[in-house]
């Protein structure tokens, strides 16, 4: 199976890369269109210079690997996205070929964590809008795919993966549960800018607390993209 997990950043994202990494039989692949969206979009990110020195920001050739031979002969191949990086002249059509799961958070802790890193932070870095329209996109192929929420996962990592496996068609694997301090071979080159809390773990963190409080510009952003998020929570997993 193939599996393409769709999320905005601060999301959980690198703990489920690393969760489906610790089974025996999947390999993983960390936001394979990155170096594509910062040549396409000019945009200046941390390292910018070092993720386009260590992508291809061959489109078509990335989607047709991801839709082409099991890396490491594993039985499934697990795919970390970032929505916002599919931008205009990165190909869809491979999604019709793969396993679409979206992955969700509350904008205000998204928004809340991102700053922290990034503070320019505008609607288009956090991916809620290319979310939904990309879920919209996998119902026009004739999929149903799956919705899940990070903070569901970290109040109940067992419960709600099992779920999720069950919901794609995969066998659970207690394995998920935990990996190795230190990072995935797998990690992008940006992780060191990126991943320092989950390169510290050795399973999900526990679950979260009350909703940040934001004000002003950063509040007004969360405030933007609320309704797409509602449409997503809407779908998710129960």
């Amino acid at each position: 199976m193939k599996i393409a997990m769709w999320s905005g950043p601060r999301n959980l994202s690198t703990a489920m890369m690393y969760s489906f990494g610790a089974r025996a039989d999947c390999a993983v692949v960390d936001e394979p269109f990155y170096a594509t969206y910062l040549e396409k979009t000019g945009i200046d990110h941390p390292m910018r210079d070092d993720v386009l020195a260590s992508q291809s920001t061959d489109a078509e050739a990335i989607a047709n690997g991801l839709i082409g031979s099991y890396p490491a002969q594993k039985q499934h191949f697990y795919q970390k996205h970032m929505t916002q990086h599919m931008v205009p002249g990165i190909p869809r059509q491979w999604m019709a070929e793969v396993t679409n799961v979206f992955l969700i958070r509350h904008p205000a802790r998204v928004v809340a964590s991102f700053a922290k890193k990034y503070p320019g932070v505008q609607e288009s870095d956090i991916g809620f809008l290319q979310q939904l329209e990309l879920y919209d996109y996998v119902l026009g192929l004739g999929q149903e795919p799956v919705v899940v929420d990070s903070f569901d996962i970290r109040d109940n990592p067992a419960g709600v993966l099992e779920k999720l496996c069950g919901a794609i068609g995969l066998t659970w694997d207690d394995a998920m549960l935990s990996w190795p301090k230190g990072g995935h071979e797998a990690d992008g080159v940006w992780g060191a800018h990126w991943y320092d809390a989950v390169h510290k773990s050795t399973g999900f963190a526990a679950s979260e607390g009350p909703l940040p409080k934001l004000t002003g510009r950063l509040a007004d952003l969360v405030e933007s993209v609320m309704p797409a998020y509602r449409k997503m929570a809407s779908r998710k997993l129960g």
